[in-house]
């Protein structure tokens, strides 16, 4: 059984066109030719695909059945196609993400990365039991984001892209959620839920302290365990909008805060000394374009 993907074509054209002579004229084509294509294709798999007692281009129960085959095949064809086109330009086939931050605040540039290199697989990395920078030093990541970091590793180069609000909460039931203000003092006699990849690592963190605490290397982790009541937690705010409107978890009004809120900064980290391949420098450009701040977001 031998057939061609010129034959798929007209085939799926003539159901398209409602018929072999429109499909002819879409072609320019003769209209013997397109009937000959389909005679062929009929006679190679040894079904008839449509119905010639009818004018119009009816399919049978076969044709049905094979048209969907038929489009699959050609939809296949197009996507190998682009990542042939892909690689002859030079575009990288895979890219490795470490995103510390709310993904919310990263959707848009993701979602034009998406339909600008639909042919580039992404690959984005939390970082446990580390962070977002340690990922692109050792190599495991080509481009990190996340909180601003004192000290980057000599090899790494960064760039601010914006600042978001981290804010300490409690489940509704905490003891600390009645408190009207709450100081450092109160917060350090309450189990304490921690990122891993923060602990003491953020300005002002060393104060964020408690006489036990749990750490996880999930924001997701974290949320879940403080709605369970297990301790008072620092998230991003960004990430539990919806829980706080619906009254789940209750903000912390410290005393050391009294006129602002906790601002961090948010960073984007690169390797120096290796080149970025077209996609990720097509990102990294997107992504310093795109301001992020609370306000705009909140």
């Amino acid at each position: 059984m031998r057939y061609s993907l010129d034959q798929l074509e007209v085939f799926v054209l003539v159901t398209q066109t409602g018929g072999f002579s429109a499909a002819a004229r879409k072609l320019g084509k003769t209209q013997s030719t397109i009937s000959s294509a389909i005679a062929n294709l009929e006679a190679d798999w040894g079904v008839q695909l449509f119905d010639r007692s009818s004018k119009l281009a009816v399919l049978t129960a076969a044709g049905q059945a094979l048209l969907i085959q038929a489009k699959e095949i050609l939809e296949r064809c197009k996507v190998l196609e682009g990542q042939v086109s892909s690689l002859n330009l030079g575009v990288e086939t895979a890219l490795t993400l470490s995103i510390e931050l709310p993904y919310s605040v990263v959707v848009a540039p993701l979602n034009e990365f998406a339909q600008r290199f639909e042919h580039v697989s992404v690959h984005i990395r939390p970082p446990h039991e580390g962070n977002f920078s340690t990922l692109v030093h050792e190599g495991l990541a080509t481009l990190g984001m996340g909180f601003a970091q004192a000290n980057y590793p000599d090899d790494l180069a960064f760039t601010q892209l914006g600042r978001l609000v981290l804010t300490h909460v409690v489940c509704k039931e905490h003891p600390l959620a009645s408190l009207g203000k709450v100081r450092f003092s109160d917060l350090h006699v309450h189990r304490r839920l921690a990122f891993s990849a923060h602990s003491h690592g953020l300005s002002t963190s060393e104060y964020l302290d408690a006489t036990c605490c749990w750490r996880a290397g999930s924001y997701l982790t974290l949320l879940e365990m403080t709605r369970a009541g297990l301790g008072w937690t620092t998230l991003p705010r960004q990430l539990i909008l919806a829980e706080l409107a619906r009254g789940e978890l209750v903000e912390l009004d410290l005393t050391a805060y009294p006129h602002t809120d906790w601002q961090v900064g948010i960073d984007l980290v690169w390797k120096k000394a290796e080149p970025l391949g077209i996609a990720a420098a097509w990102l990294k450009q997107r992504l310093e374009q795109q301001a992020i701040f609370e306000d705009n977001n909140y």
